[in-house]
C-alpha cells in the first residue's frame, strides 16, 4: 500500500517544466507559481470524470488518462485559449494497482506533452473513481472566443464530425472491445480542437465545444447569444462509420444528442467562411456549415424527441 505522497512523487512529478514554461515553482510545495504572458488574459476551466458515468468502469487506464485531460482542455479549445497550466485531482478506491496507476499516468501525460501543457499540481485521495482537472490557457484581450457573439445571418459551422462518441459509447455497451475500433476511438480518445480554436480567433463570433450533444450545446450558445438557429439535418457530418453501425436513424440521434464530439460548433460570418475553411483544412480537420442564425428563437429544423443530450441528474451513464 502506498501512500498519496508516494503516489505523487512516482506518477505525477513530471520533470520541472522550468521558468519557460511560466512554472517558477512547481508539484511539491503547498502551492504552485506561475508567471502568466505579460498582457494576456487567463482562461480557466475545470472538469469532473466519475468512472461509471463519465467513463466506463473497465475502460482502459490509459483512455481514462487521457480522456480526463481531454474534456478539460476542449474547453480551451472553445475559448481560442492556448492551453499552459493543468492541476488534476485522482480520486482512488485504493493505491496499490500499480499497473492500472501507470497507464493512466501515461495517458494524462502523453496528451500533456502533445498539448504543451504542464501538470503543475493536484491531489490524491481516497474514494470511488474520479478525477477532477484544472486547466489555466492563455488568449490575447478581446480575442477569446465566447457563447454571446452570434448574431442572424452567422453561419452555424463544426469542426470535424459529429456522433462518433456517442456511437463508440453504444459499441462499448455492446460489448465491443476492439480499441482500435474508430468509433472507440473516438469515445476513448477524444481530441481538443486546441489549434481549431486558436486558429479560429478574429473569424468566428461566438464557440462551445460539443461535450453534452449538438442540441443541448447550440442551446447554450444561442441563449447567451439571444437568436436562434435553423438547423439543416441533412448536412451534419457524421462520423466516418457511424451509420453502418448503428444504422442511419440511430446514427443521426448520435450526432444531434449524444454529446462525447468534443468538436467546436461555431458562429461564423459568411464572409470569414473561406478563410475559416482554408486555415482548418491547413491542420487537416473540415469544418460544415450546417445551419444559420436567425432572429426568430429556438431552432428550427429539427422536431425534438425527449431530453436534448447529456444530462447530470437524469440518470444514466457509461456502465
Amino acid at each position: 500500500m502506498h501512500s498519496e505522497f508516494e503516489l505523487i512523487t512516482r506518477f505525477f512529478t513530471p520533470d520541472p517544466p522550468g521558468a519557460e514554461a511560466g512554472v517558477t515553482l512547481g508539484v511539491g510545495d503547498d502551492c504552485t507559481l506561475l508567471a502568466p504572458t505579460p498582457g494576456q488574459r487567463l482562461a480557466v476551466s475545470v472538469d469532473t470524470s466519475v468512472a461509471g458515468i463519465h467513463f466506463p468502469v473497465d475502460a482502459p487506464a490509459v483512455a481514462v488518462g487521457h480522456r480526463a485531460l481531454a474534456v478539460s482542455l476542449s474547453d480551451l479549445a472553445a475559448m481560442g485559449a492556448h492551453g499552459r497550466w493543468c492541476l488534476m485531482s485522482l480520486t482512488l478506491p485504493a493505491a496499490d494497482d500499480e499497473a492500472w496507476l501507470a497507464d493512466f499516468a501515461r495517458g494524462f501525460h502523453a496528451l500533456c506533452d502533445a498539448a504543451g501543457t504542464a501538470l503543475v499540481g493536484g491531489d490524491v485521495t481516497r474514494g470511488e473513481l474520479a478525477i477532477g482537472v484544472t486547466v489555466m490557457g492563455e488568449v490575447p484581450p478581446e480575442q477569446a472566443l465566447t457563447r454571446s457573439g452570434a448574431r442572424p445571418g452567422d453561419l452555424l459551422v463544426v469542426t470535424g464530425a459529429l456522433g462518433g462518441g456517442a456511437g463508440g459509447l453504444a459499441l462499448w455497451q455492446r460489448g465491443e472491445r476492439d480499441t482500435d475500433h474508430p468509433l472507440l476511438q473516438r469515445y476513448l480518445h477524444p481530441l481538443p480542437r486546441l489549434e481549431a480554436g486558436l486558429a479560429l480567433r478574429g473569424l468566428a463570433s461566438a464557440a462551445i465545444d460539443v461535450s453534452d450533444g449538438l442540441l443541448a450545446d447550440l442551446d447554450h450558445l444561442l441563449d447567451a447569444s439571444g437568436v436562434g438557429a435553423e438547423l439543416t439535418l441533412d448536412s451534419l457530418p457524421l462520423a466516418e462509420g457511424l451509420v453502418a453501425a448503428l444504422g442511419e436513424e440511430e446514427a443521426q440521434q448520435a450526432g444531434l444528442n449524444g454529446g462525447d464530439d468534443y468538436e467546436l460548433l461555431l458562429g461564423l460570418p459568411p464572409e470569414h467562411l473561406d478563410k475559416a475553411r482554408d486555415r482548418l483544412a491547413a491542420l487537416g480537420l473540415a469544418l460544415t456549415v450546417i445551419g444559420r442564425f436567425s432572429d426568430e428563437s429556438g431552432v428550427q429544423g429539427v422536431t425534438a424527441t425527449g431530453e436534448r443530450g447529456w444530462q447530470h441528474f437524469a440518470g444514466g451513464g457509461a456502465p
